[in-house]
């Protein structure tokens, strides 16, 4: 089986690329309209926040039921609840009657079909793909998401200019349909078969069963908690850019959409050699690497003088090559040593807990920001973000995670 694990894959990953293209098109077009309608940074606040409150409150809750349920379903009726209610708005474009409101719960409905597709997927991928080539699959990943990112506005502009909403939502249902499709005739690889009847009670214990075995695996739990602190000292790093743009080096639109091509081109060439490469031998060591080139161009950024503009452009593109590199070794590791029959659950309490840091930090960091500027705020991110670094050198039990033996997950909560 191991052997022809490609073609099998790869059929259902190439329609999952599909899906992706409409989802990052459908996200950019509501975007604008939500800007061009309101001019409110209120309300894009509240979109983005509908975004991510599903992976935050749900993560947890949907990964008990992604362990129990058949994997090609959950992928298949994700997928076909987005396309519906991207059908239901799209309904209302073309009555000429939709609101921001409208939007808004579209967005958090689509949001909940991610936080069940999304960890099936990684759970999907880590059964069908060789432990060896885990690293490369999620380089390739990465370099789907740089090219989304770059193509996407871009398209998604042009379909604004010759296209209605409507036209361009209806696109995200033909990417739906042509994900779903492959779906029904290549086989997923599902767990052992859980006998053990689901009831209101052990849902709940099964619920916390993620976020338990985290804790209980040392090297895991150090692992995610690093992570924990690269969100909630990088996110703010990341957010402020426009402002970096604007305030610091005197820019305008034309020199952020640079930056913004910058990121998301190294992105895509970051994840095309760590495919082609694969990293070193121990995946750590590609993880500590690339974290450290990464945010030491993140740090240096923010520390340039107003005039150096086109320093800060070369350096955001290798910190964007460093990163792909490095988050590749990082989703293969967490897919080789979990236990597939739990890998649901603890992919998505790891998603909710990195999730969650976001909005928090950027809590914290916003008023910050606007008393001392954003620069301070950006260096101490960086700074934050390469003590994590060094922490997963200093901690064995985190550097030597790959060796490490995986707690016995106890029967009950296998057959959850």
């Amino acid at each position: 089986m191991r052997k022809t694990w490609q073609l099998p894959f790869f059929t259902i990953w190439t329609g999952q690329a599909f899906s992706l293209l409409g989802s990052h098109l459908v996200k950019f077009a509501l975007i604008w309209w939500l800007t061009e309608s309101t001019g409110s940074a209120a309300v894009l606040a509240t979109a983005t926040t509908m975004g991510m409150l599903p992976t935050i409150l749900l993560g947890p809750f949907a990964g008990t039921l992604i362990d129990r349920l058949k994997r090609k379903w959950v992928l298949i009726l994700s997928d076909a609840s987005t396309a519906l209610f991207t059908v239901l708005l799209g309904l209302l474009f073309w009555l000429g009657i939709a609101q921001p409101w409208h939007v808004f719960l579209t967005i958090l409905l689509r949001a909940v079909g991610d936080a069940f597709q999304n960890p099936t997927m990684m759970t999907t991928t880590a059964m069908m793909v060789p432990k060896e080539q885990l690293s490369r699959v999620a380089a390739m990943n990465q370099a789907l998401q740089g090219i989304l990112g770059f193509v996407a506005p871009g398209l998604g502009a042009l379909l604004l200019a010759l296209a209605p909403m409507q036209g361009i939502l209806a696109l995200d249902v033909v990417t739906a349909i042509i994900a779903i499709a492959p779906l029904f005739f290549v086989a997923v690889p599902q767990p052992a078969p859980r006998a053990k009847r689901m009831t209101p009670r052990s849902f709940l214990a099964d619920t916390g069963f993620g976020f338990r075995y985290i804790w209980d695996y040392r090297g895991l739990r150090h692992f995610v908690g690093t992570g924990v602190v690269v969100y909630l000292t990088g996110m703010p790093m990341v957010a402020f850019v426009p402002l970096l743009i604007t305030r610091h080096f005197q820019g305008g639109a034309t020199e952020l959409a640079l930056v913004q091509s910058a990121l998301g081109i190294g992105a895509i060439l970051g994840g095309l050699i760590a495919s082609v490469w694969g990293g070193f031998r121990r995946k750590m060591t590609t993880v500590v690497v690339g974290s450290t080139v990464s945010v030491l161009g993140w740090l240096i950024v923010p520390l340039l003088p107003a005039q150096a503009y086109r320093i800060a452009v070369a350096l955001y593109f290798v910190a964007a090559i460093a990163q792909a590199i490095r988050l590749a070794p990082t989703q293969a590791i967490m897919q080789s040593i979990i236990p597939p029959e739990v890998q649901g659950r603890v992919f998505s309490c790891d998603s909710s807990l990195r999730q969650a840091s976001g909005p928090l930090a950027l809590f914290i960091a916003a008023p910050i920001a606007e008393a001392v500027g954003v620069r301070p705020v950006m260096v101490f991110g960086a700074l934050g973000c390469l003590l994590a670094t060094a922490l997963r050198y200093w901690i064995h039990d985190v550097y030597d995670i790959e060796d490490s033996v995986a707690p016995p997950v106890p029967v009950a909560a296998a057959e959850a």
